[in-house]
């Protein structure tokens, strides 16, 4: 239990860092769909299904979504880490019995 909650809590930092990535990816690719929609009025039109019609505006959309989706799930596994550590540092104060006994201070004695 003890290196268990520094484990788990890189494990929270990493999942982290991962997260701010991949959100930068799909951030990215979303500036580029925006950036494509602004270059032409009709870039950014819509079929009937809600797809775009141009099939590299949809790329762009659907690779924003896949980023944005894994940024999602890498951040709950950040928070689930980090729920974790926060049991174990509890568990592990709890369980310290090496200090000295609680001996109360009688000044008038």
């Amino acid at each position: 239990m003890h290196y268990g909650k520094w484990l788990t809590a890189g494990a929270a930092v990493a999942f982290t860092v991962m997260a701010a990535h991949e959100h930068g990816r799909s951030r990215a690719d979303w500036d580029d769909l925006l950036s494509l929609c602004r270059s032409t009025a009709d870039a950014c039109l819509r079929g009937s299904d809600g797809r775009y019609v141009r099939t590299d505006a949809e790329a762009l959309y659907q690779h924003s979504l896949y980023y944005d989706r894994r940024a999602n799930r890498r951040l709950l596994g950040a928070q689930t880490s980090l729920l974790v550590t926060a049991a174990l540092f509890i568990l592990d104060l709890r369980g310290r019995n090496d200090g000295p006994d609680n001996i109360p201070f009688s000044p008038f004695r």
